[in-house]
C-alpha cells in the first residue's frame, strides 16, 4: 500500500470517527435498539452459540442490548483481550457479570489477565467462535471496511494455518459511517456482512 493510500485511510478515519462522535446520546440509544431488532431476525445469529462482541468506545454503535438478549437466549458471550504473548493479536474471554475487568493500554475495558488462572475454561480459541461482531470506523455497501488501524482482528483471523476455521465475521456500524469508496489494504480480512440499525449489507451470499 502506498503512502498516499495510507494517508487517505488516516484522513477518512478521522472524519468518520468525528461523525459518529457527534451522534447524541438519544440517537445512540435508538441505534442500539434498532440494531438489536435487526440482528434477532438473522438466521445466522439464531444458529450461533459462541459470540464475540466489543464494548463500545469513541462513538461506536453499542452492542449492549443485543448482548443482554443473547445471554437470555443461552448464548455465550466473549470479549477481545490484547494477547499477552503475541503482539497485535487477540484472545477471547468469556464475559459475565462477575468477570474482573481492567483498562488496556488503549484505555478500553477488557477482562483482566492477571495470573491467567481464572481464565481456565473461560478463554475461547478464535477458531471455535461461531460469530464475531466487530466495530468499524467506515464501510461500503460492497463490504469493504475501515478499522481503527491496529490490525488486531486481521492478524487474529488471518487464515495462516491448515484447518483454521474462521468464524462468521460481521461488522457493526452506524449508517452514517457508510461511504461510496474506500481504499482497501491487502491485509484486510473480508467480512461476511455489515449490519447497521437500518440494513444488512450482505457480502457473503450464503449468509
Amino acid at each position: 500500500m502506498t503512502d498516499s493510500t495510507l494517508n487517505q485511510r488516516r484522513l477518512l478515519r478521522q472524519t468518520l470517527r468525528a461523525k459518529r462522535r457527534r451522534l447524541s446520546a438519544a440517537a445512540q440509544k435508538q441505534a442500539a435498539r434498532q440494531l438489536c431488532r435487526q440482528i434477532r431476525q438473522q438466521p445466522w445469529f439464531l444458529r450461533c452459540r459462541r459470540i464475540a462482541v466489543y464494548l463500545a468506545n469513541d462513538g461506536e454503535i453499542s452492542p449492549d442490548q443485543l448482548v443482554c438478549m443473547a445471554k437470555k437466549m443461552g448464548k455465550q458471550i466473549y470479549l477481545p483481550v490484547l494477547h499477552p504473548a503475541h503482539k497485535g493479536r487477540l484472545w477471547f474471554v468469556r464475559y459475565q457479570a462477575s468477570t474482573p475487568m481492567q483498562k488496556n493500554r488503549f484505555g478500553i475495558a477488557e477482562p483482566t489477565l492477571k495470573g491467567y488462572g481464572h481464565l481456565k475454561g473461560y478463554r475461547c480459541p478464535a477458531s471455535l467462535l461461531d460469530l464475531v461482531l466487530m466495530p468499524l470506523v467506515g464501510f461500503t455497501a460492497r463490504g469493504e471496511r475501515l478499522g481503527m488501524g491496529g490490525g488486531f482482528y486481521d492478524r487474529t483471523f488471518e487464515q495462516n494455518s491448515a484447518g483454521f476455521h474462521r468464524p462468521l465475521l460481521i461488522g457493526l456500524a452506524h449508517e452514517c459511517q457508510r461511504v461510496e469508496h474506500l481504499p482497501v489494504a491487502d491485509w484486510d480480512v473480508p467480512l461476511a456482512g455489515i449490519l447497521t440499525p437500518l440494513h444488512l449489507y450482505q457480502v457473503n451470499k450464503t449468509l
